[in-house]
């Protein structure tokens, strides 16, 4: 061969050897830093690919200078996209990629109810969200409200105060339903006379998430988080406009129509939130009396949103409702000639507005101020009495927040919440006007002290018109040893501000019930704390496991009680003793593949101790099951079996309820990519109270009810469709 061709050709079979480089990494999983056996890595573009071995290492050769789009890929993990160019920087060769198992804790939730810019991670303070798809998929099942949405949420119950208007309250860790503080993106709206029929009268659609923080809490927005608070933070315009409906109908003739609206322009955005609900008079026991009340109630929440440039945002927005409900003798609702007929009728109207303005002074500083003022007017009437009113409450706020390099969050600021109740019966005799305003100073802080360790703080200063001064202390400690185990432990204290308007005086129509004597009651205090434990893990390839154990502990000083006094009335009692909850909540979460398993359990033991002698309290599942199965099939389909246990509860009687079991399944499937289809069976078992006994005494034109314990309304179908553009 000619030398020089021989040289020309080794010294092209050099420069082609030196053009192909070699891959070398090594995936382990982000929470427990085990090595991932089996991980895909793939470069489609030049048709490489790989698996890495037992130690997690991911070998790849003969790749081309140049740049590429590595993928990769593994069973029950968020898949990874690296972006290399060959030749590599020494940095890249042998480096540790870590991939994200997929649970539903993925994506970063920013959380409202802190104040803080911290995600629900990383603050110390322990907050349960509803968020994403377990939101949608409550908000098919009941789109009228928001009972469900709660009820089925560990530690959590939606009590039924009345058998035949429907009404309900939120009780917490067992506590009774008013000493849980209900907030609209931090606004206390639904407070005082406001609270009735508010879980009936909220629908789902509009919400971005649900914020719940167990035990005292009355640091962060004063008074009335005795047990908790729940904060309904609405969605507001994204960078893609969306526009969807809703319609529902349910085997028990119930109709819901829901539409939302929200788009971000230039300088302004909005949102609107419109939605129909219409109840048909129900009744699946046959005893004459309606499980499911006749209403018909429409909604209107819309809000504006200015961008005063990029660091200012000013948000006005209105929230209406109008709802006419009527529950009692079956045949009366249906317009037929009844004598003397029982029936509960409730007309009531709900203005609230609402403002807020944010505003960056810096990257580091930053303040707030918010605003609303509430309008409530409702009506009760029943055979031979009408209870009426109206409620005016006001909420303001100015906060001002500031962090440093190193992390270190505060938060100061001050509110003003002023309430005023007008009774408008026309006998002023027993008259349950009431005003009052309290002033409140606060200052908050977290302090990251290192990797592993951050402390959060609070104090609270307010000032009742009526009860003067109390201070609110809060201390919240979350430690993380390693990325698959946290510690939470936190206490604080809470009050409540006596009213009327409570579950005892709702089931009463607030008939025959005395005003509260101010100079002869105190506010009802409140301490507590609980412990919580998060540990996630990978127990096989491409199943993902997380369990979470809280103990809990609140104590509730000298409630206020509403007792008969012998002559037909009932007064506002402050007895000594005290109410304490005990407990413990265990939630396990478990994702393998197309299928997730959540499983939860409450033990609640709820005391009362009045003038020494203790006894349970009242309406109490002690012992109670959450479990879910869903099966989700590439964003296109889903399918949910539910389970839910309750155990005997003590009646106010001094009976046992029956321990039952709720079945439910749920359904949803895409026909596209913006309409889906949902059908769902509400209660298959048609567990009711009325197969376990009676739910009154006395006859059906003067029914005596008793405690609510279970479902009334048994089981019903539901479905209809989702359009989202």
């Amino acid at each position: 061969m000619n030398p020089r061709l021989f040289l020309v050709l080794s010294l092209f079979g050099m420069v082609s050897t030196f053009a192909q480089n070699k891959l070398e990494l090594k995936v382990k999983d982000s929470l427990t830093g085990e090595p991932l056996l089996g991980v895909t890595a793939q470069i489609k573009s030049i048709e490489k690919g790989a698996i890495s071995d037992y130690n997690g290492k991911i070998s790849m050769e003969e790749i081309p200078d140049g740049n590429y789009l590595l993928r990769l890929s593994y069973l029950g993990y968020a898949r990874k996209e690296l972006n290399l160019s060959f030749p590599l920087n020494t940095d890249i060769q042998g480096k540790t990629i870590y991939l994200v198992p997929q649970t539903e804790e993925i994506e970063e939730i920013t959380l409202v109810s802190t104040r803080s810019t911290r995600t629900i991670d990383d603050i110390p303070t322990r907050v349960e969200v509803i968020a994403g798809e377990e939101l949608s998929e409550k908000g098919n099942m009941k789109p009228g409200d928001i009972r469900m949405l709660l009820n089925e949420s560990t530690g959590i119950r939606t009590q039924q105060t009345s058998a035949t208007s429907y009404n309900s309250s939120i009780r917490i860790q067992g506590l009774d339903g008013k000493y849980t503080q209900l907030l609209r993106d931090g606004l206390p709206l639904y407070s005082g006379f406001a609270s009735g029929l508010s879980l009936m009268q909220i629908a789902p659609l509009d919400l971005k998430q649900v914020e719940v923080i167990k035990g005292s809490s009355s640091t962060l927005y004063g008074g009335g988080a005795i047990a908790g608070l729940v904060n309904l933070i609405s969605k507001t315009p994204g960078e893609e406009a969306e526009l969807s409906f809703m319609a529902n109908g349910t085997s028990a003739l119930g109709l819901d129509l829901s539409g939302y609206y929200s788009e971000k322009f230039n300088k302004v955005g909005t949102t609107i939130f419109a939605s129909y609900n219409l109840g048909t008079p129900y009744d699946p026991s046959d005893i004459g009396l309606t499980a499911i009340p006749e209403f018909d109630r429409f909604t209107l929440n819309p809000k504006i949103y200015a961008y005063l440039g990029t660091d200012t945002e000013l948000m006005l927005g209105l929230n209406a409702i109008w709802e006419n409900r009527l529950g009692g003798n079956l045949d009366f609702i249906k317009g037929e000639s009844v004598a003397d007929p029982y029936f509960e009728s409730n007309e009531t109207e709900r203005f609230s507005t609402q403002l807020s303005f944010n505003h960056s002074i810096d990257e580091r500083n930053r303040f707030e101020v918010k605003n609303s003022f509430s309008f409530y007017d409702r009506s009760i009437q029943i055979p031979d009495f009408t209870f009426s009113g109206y409620q005016r409450s006001s909420f303001s706020e100015l906060n001002f927040s500031t962090d440093s390099e190193e992390g270190l969050e505060w938060v100061f600021g001050s509110n003003l919440w002023t309430e005023y109740f007008n009774d408008t019966r026309e006998d002023q005799s027993l008259a349950l006007d009431q005003s009052y305003q309290i002033y409140g100073l606060f200052a908050q802080n977290v302090w990251p002290i290192d990797d592993k360790l951050s402390v959060e703080t609070g104090l609270r200063v307010d000032f009742h018109s009526d009860y003067g001064a109390l201070a609110l202390p809060r201390l919240s400690v979350l430690y993380e040893p390693a990325n698959s185990l946290t510690f939470r432990l936190g206490g604080g204290m809470g009050y409540k501000t006596p009213t009327v308007f409570i579950e005892d005086a709702e089931r009463l129509q607030f008939r025959n019930v005395l005003p509260i004597n101010t100079n002869e009651t105190d506010l009802e205090r409140s301490s507590g704390g609980n412990f919580d434990i998060n540990y996630k893990w990978v127990p096989l390839a491409g199943m993902t496991m997380s369990i979470n154990t809280l103990l809990f502990y609140t104590k509730i000083g000298d409630p206020l009680l509403l007792v008969a006094d012998g002559n037909g009335l009932y007064v506002f009692d402050q007895p000594d003793g005290y109410v304490d909850t005990r407990g413990a909540e265990i939630n396990l979460k478990a994702k393998y593949g197309d299928f997730k398993l959540f499983t939860g359990y409450t033990h609640a033991s709820v005391k009362q101790k009045i003038n020494g002698i203790v006894m349970d309290f009242p309406l109490v599942a002690k012992h109670r099951l959450n479990n879910v199965l869903m099966y989700e099939k590439e964003e296109n389909l889903w399918v949910g079996l539910e389970a839910y246990y309750y155990s005997p509860q003590k009646l106010s009687n001094g009976e046992i309820g029956q321990s039952y079991w709720i079945m439910g399944l749920m359904s949803e499937k895409k026909l596209g990519e913006n309409f889906s289809v949902f059908l769902n069976f509400e209660n298959f078992l048609d567990t009711r109270q009325t197969r376990f006994g009676t739910i009154f005494t006395g006859n059906i034109g003067n029914p005596q009810f008793l405690d609510i314990y279970a479902p009334v309304d048994g089981f019903v179908i539901n479905g209809g469709f989702k359009i989202i553009m």
